[in-house]
């Protein structure tokens, strides 16, 4: 946005973005009653999607990137966990989960390619 960094390029992070998105158009969904736990929990692991990605790619060794793009991929698994609770809670529908679950995966195997290159 104020500075013309990589990251706005990458694929991973446009589709981190639309993930993000998708958490957050989600999260008005959920009953009032879990403010300060799931709702709370997906806005700030979504969050952490992107500016863990973010944060990595301003790395210089490929070991540091790495490390931030995993902690951004850790955050993608805690938010499938919170996806698993609202389902078996029955608060929404699995059609209504899957408008997070394909960013959701894109993310993750972008994030996971993105890594694996790194260990080449």
């Amino acid at each position: 946005m104020f500075l013309n960094l990589n990251h706005y390029n990458l694929e991973v992070y446009k589709e981190a973005k639309k993930f993000w998105k998708a958490c957050y158009q989600l999260i008005l969904k959920l009953p009032a009653s879990e403010k300060y736990n799931l709702i709370d929990q997906i806005r700030r692991a979504s969050t952490s999607v992107l500016l863990n990605l973010s944060e990595g790619s301003s790395r210089k060794s490929q070991f540091e990137r790495n490390r931030y793009y995993e902690i951004s991929r850790g955050s993608i698994i805690e938010i499938v966990s919170c996806l698993d609770i609202i389902f078996e809670e029955n608060w929404l529908t699995m059609e209504e989960l899957e408008q997070v679950g394909k960013p959701l995966k894109t993310t993750f195997i972008l994030l996971s390619k993105l890594i694996n290159a790194g260990k080449l």
